[in-house]
């Protein structure tokens, strides 16, 4: 395998920057295409709070300071990249003064430890279950039943979430209704946290593999029935190797390598996905956090959250872009660049 080439790592490298500066202009570019003033909508909700606000002009142009959209674009945009670089993306409108890297960072463990734990289970069974559909060898029951269990993954998300919360919680009472965890369980590093923590995600991951492990499926069908085609799988029949050891040896793992690409890509979208069942939930992460800056049209919450999304998925897909050698050896850098 060896290592990787220096004109091909910074070729991605400098892809990376590109993509992430790119999304991050378009990000925003587009709240600021809104006639929404977000200081007016402040001063409103302080105005709700405490009822008339004197000084009314003076207060809108401090917090259009303090907001840093009293200067010129140009200004904005620099202040705002370099900003995002180190994950300042200013302050909230609807928990104004709170930056939005706080609020970030207290969703942001949440999300990722519901996305990993769902994302791995849908991959592993999805692929999993649609090799069984591409094996010619596998038993009528299994190819049948497979099928028949994919019905599931045409609800939407929001819909299994009521779902299966209304079975498992409002009805059996095995699982919480809603939050991330019990509010008598100390956070911590404790086995009664972890096992809270456990307890309450259960539903919103299940939810979400519900619905998703058939992408993984029909994707791995497909590109095991190519596969079986092949000449390397028709030597190692002929060769008289156990049909088990066939299946994974020769047609998984080749079959594999697509969706291991579309696993990087699903990141970002996965966590675009969980914002309906973060929230049906009460689940205290991106989603969720996502979802309510959408209501209240706090705009630097949104701009920060997406600006997460894109990094972590452009982040992957360029860790899977330099893994794929070790994970597949024919594969050689040398031959992209």
């Amino acid at each position: 395998m060896g290592s990787i080439p220096r004109d091909y790592l910074i070729n991605r490298l400098v892809t990376l920057v590109l993509t992430i500066l790119i999304a991050a202009t378009i990000i925003w570019i587009i709240p600021r295409l809104s006639p929404v003033d977000p200081a007016e909508i402040a001063l409103g909700r302080m105005a709700a709070g405490a009822g008339a606000v004197a000084n009314s002009e003076e207060i809108l142009a401090q917090l259009r300071a303090n907001m840093g959209i009293d200067q010129p674009l140009i200004v904005q945009y620099l202040k705002y990249i370099s900003g995002a670089l180190v994950f300042d993306f200013g302050l909230s409108t609807a928990a104004f003064p709170t930056p939005v890297s706080t609020l970030i960072l207290n969703a942001l463990p949440w999300t990722l430890g519901l996305m990993i734990l769902s994302l791995l289970i849908t991959f592993v069974i999805g692929n999993l279950l649609g090799a069984l559909m591409g094996w010619d060898r596998s038993p009528k029951l299994v190819r049948g039943a497979i099928p028949a269990a994919m019905v599931f993954t045409s609800i939407p998300p929001i819909l299994s979430g009521l779902l299966l919360m209304w079975i498992f919680a409002a009805k059996l009472h095995w699982f919480p209704l809603t939050g991330a965890y019990s509010i008598f369980v100390e956070p911590g590093w404790t086995w009664e946290f972890v096992k809270s923590v456990i307890h309450h995600g259960f539903l919103p991951a299940l939810s979400i593999v519900v619905v998703t492990f058939g992408f993984w499926a029909l994707g791995m069908r497909g590109l095991m029935i190519g596969v079986q085609g092949e000449d390397y799988v028709k030597l190692a029949e002929a060769k008289g190797l156990r049909p088990r050891y066939i299946l994974y040896r020769y047609m998984i793992r080749n079959a594999i390598l697509p969706q291991i690409t579309a696993f990087a890509l699903k990141i970002g979208l996965l966590i675009a996905g969980q914002v309906l069942v973060e929230r049906i939930f009460a689940y205290n992460g991106m989603g969720k956090l996502l979802y309510d800056a959408i209501l209240n049209q706090d705009f630097p919450v949104i701009q920060g959250v997406s600006y997460v999304i894109i990094l972590i998925t452009a982040l992957s897909v360029f860790l899977v872009d330099l893994l794929y050698p070790f994970i597949d050896p024919r594969i050689r850098h040398e031959a992209n660049t």
